[in-house]
């Protein structure tokens, strides 16, 4: 009787995460993994970056196994955050970014990888190398989740290499919306096909992409 109330506390639980959350792309990686929680079976996410991300602390509530990635800097403070939310035992933290990650990540291969941001700071044709590298670390059957700014975002208004192939598009944004955002560095901004091509070229089997209502894209793709 007790282990039938503490799984439909858990139940509860696990749906009220999934009806509090308002980013799209992040609550289809929270049903991912409470669907493959329903069979019982362990899950192991890797979330890039992984700092001040809710996510990361959801992600464990539901059983999974989660490894963040971010900058040494924000290790105490990924500790904490683990420690008062008490999923310390489900979330370990690997420093670093995008960039630095190893070709073989410790807790890989992975059932989900979830990158909220960073992708835009690279060159396309280095951001295909990462995301193959990165599908390499995923099982067969792991599912990749990936987020990007959006050429037809605010971020596009006046973007100097709008007309520029995806392939060569990367620059500094306008100045008045590199100001408005904090965005000093050169970015590579993506449409949806943009993204549909670099998931595919990377090696991944696209299941979906989308743009949100305020210009940017996401999109889901698959190992096979």
């Amino acid at each position: 009787m007790q282990n039938g109330m503490q799984r439909q506390m858990n139940t509860n639980t696990n749906i009220n995460l999934l009806e509090s959350c308002s980013d799209q792309l992040e609550r289809l990686v929270l049903e991912e993994v409470h669907k493959r929680r329903r069979s019982r079976n362990p899950v192991s996410a890797l979330v890039i970056p992984a700092v001040r991300a809710d996510v990361t602390i959801e992600l464990a509530r539901l059983g999974c196994s989660v490894t963040g990635v971010d900058e040494a800097c924000h290790e105490n403070d990924f500790k904490g955050r683990a420690l008062a939310a008490g999923s310390t035992d489900d979330l370990s933290f690997l420093a670093g970014n995008l960039e630095s990650l190893p070709d073989r990540i410790c807790g890989g291969p992975f059932d989900i990888i979830y990158i909220r941001r960073g992708l835009c700071t690279l060159p396309y044709p280095r951001a295909r190398q990462i995301l193959r590298k990165l599908l390499g670390n995923l099982k067969i059957g792991g599912k990749l989740y990936v987020s990007v700014l959006g050429m037809h975002s605010e971020l596009g208004d006046h973007y100097p290499e709008a007309e520029k192939a995806v392939e060569d598009r990367f620059c500094p944004l306008d100045p008045g919306m590199a100001q408005k955002y904090g965005i000093a560095d050169p970015v590579c901004l993506y449409s949806e096909r943009n993204l549909f091509l670099l998931l595919m070229e990377a090696g991944g089997s696209v299941l979906r992409t989308f743009t949100t209502t305020h210009g940017n894209v996401k999109g889901v793709a698959v190992r096979v």
